[in-house]
């Protein structure tokens, strides 16, 4: 089990740091909002997970990953969402445009504890961006057929998917702090808002992609 688990490991941390919807939604929060909302949005992905780790889990992947109409209407899904929070990020960002500017210590300060805001309201948009997820049923696909099976007890597979959200938790948990380290947000300086808005514009870029694509 334990050789399981590292090979589990590895894989799925090389998975968790490509660049992808978590990752621009993890990095554009910690830009834009600070570290509180960061860390949110890292637990909310993190749970988002077990959604995917659930129907693998009861078998599902297959069915999911092989059903054009299914993942037609996931990606469209996932594709509006996408845009939303692009959208909603390149809004916020340039209503804060000089909000900063005078003062990068405050700043620095600011991304270090984070702006106001429901810790559910960025719990819900990490864990959505994660579970509306249509390139994860293909994922999980491989993972269980190079890991994992359908016939471990259930014991086993509970370990496993905890072992998972364990390690998204602790890689975007890591990156939301890197980014809002105080010597972090004073090196970025006035280009912070720049970076916020590249950000959204992935997301933005990356919805569009998804409601545009057709296989």
């Amino acid at each position: 089990m334990l050789e399981n688990l590292l090979l589990l490991g590895t894989i799925h941390l090389l998975a968790a740091a490509s660049p992808g919807p978590d990752f621009a939604l993890i990095s554009q929060q910690a830009l834009g909002n600070g570290r509180r909302a960061a860390l949110w949005c890292a637990v909310g992905v993190a749970l988002g997970l077990s959604i995917h780790i659930a129907y693998s889990a009861l078998g599902l992947a297959t069915l999911i990953a092989n059903s054009s109409e299914l993942l037609w209407w996931l990606r469209i899904v996932a594709g509006i969402y996408l845009v939303y929070l692009g959208w909603q990020a390149l809004r916020a960002s340039f209503a804060a445009r000089g909000r900063d500017s005078n003062d990068e210590c405050e700043s620095a300060k600011t991304h270090e504890q984070g702006k106001a805001g429901s810790a559910m309201k960025y719990l819900g948009l990490g864990f959505l961006c994660n579970a509306l997820n249509p390139k994860a049923p293909v994922y999980f696909v491989a993972v269980f057929t190079l890991v994992l099976s359908a016939d471990m007890a259930w014991p086993e597979l509970v370990v496993y998917g905890f072992w998972m959200m364990l390690i998204q938790l602790l890689w975007f948990g890591f990156l939301a702090m890197v980014l809002t380290h105080r010597r972090v947000a004073q090196r970025f300086g006035r280009m912070a808002h720049w970076l916020d808005r590249v950000l959204g514009g992935a997301l933005l870029a990356m919805g569009i992609k998804l409601l545009a694509t057709r296989n």
